[in-house]
């Protein structure tokens, strides 16, 4: 072997050596931001999930018992995700769904919804979305009041074809120079009424007991 070859060869073997550990550097940071993503995640979950039902309201630990649910149109969602079940000495307070609109202005819209055992809704939250800042981001319930326009609502109250905002003929509010994000999340949200209302006794069980099965029939 010449100069000229060992040369070569050294080069193309710092080349194979640098790419492996560029590679494994890339790895071990996409790992870190996922675990870091997932984290963050959770706790926004967690966060969202006592202001729906606060800890004052139950005396269960929600989050030690998810309920696995298959994917299903009415929440949206692609992959399995998980519902929490509140109780108070043993009886049901509520089962928070969650739900994504597909259908926001610039994307998913992902979200939580408590759902009180006689199927009225106990709160909402938004726990992730890419919506315009200053006019769709307003579903945010730290930037505004409209998620609170549904607590107390059910699939008879207003009846169907009220369930829209008011610029399409229905009872709630939209935001100005914003409809079709709020569009997107009463569409959402009364989607996931309806997923309770078929699976209600499933969800309704002890959340230890509760598996996909819920999602399956």
């Amino acid at each position: 072997m010449n100069a000229l070859q060992a040369s070569i060869l050294r080069g193309g073997i710092g080349l194979a050596i640098f790419a492996v550990v560029t590679a494994g550097l890339i790895a071990v940071t996409q790992v870190s931001t996922a675990d870091r993503i997932a984290d963050a995640e959770k706790h926004a979950r967690a966060k969202a999930l006592y202001e729906v039902v606060p800890r004052t309201e139950h005396d269960n630990d929600m989050l030690a018992a998810p309920i696995l649910l298959h994917p299903d149109p009415l929440l949206g969602a692609k992959d399995t995700t998980e519902a929490y079940l509140a109780t108070l000495h043993g009886s049901p307070v509520a089962v928070i769904l969650p739900f994504v609109a597909p259908d926001g202005y610039t994307g998913e819209i992902q979200g939580i919804v408590g759902v009180q055992p006689d199927g009225t809704v106990k709160g909402v939250r938004i726990t992730a979305h890419k919506e315009t800042p200053g006019l769709g981001d307003k579903i945010e319930a730290r930037k505004s009041p409209w998620v609170e326009q549904f607590p107390g609502r059910s699939l008879s109250a207003p009846a169907e074809d009220r369930w829209k905002v008011k610029k399409d003929g229905g009872d709630f509010d939209q935001m100005t120079g914003a409809t079709i994000t709020p569009r997107a999340v009463v569409k959402a949200v009364r989607n996931a009424l309806t997923y309770f209302q078929g699976h209600r006794d499933q969800l309704l069980r002890n959340g230890n007991s509760v598996n996909t099965a819920a999602a399956q029939e």
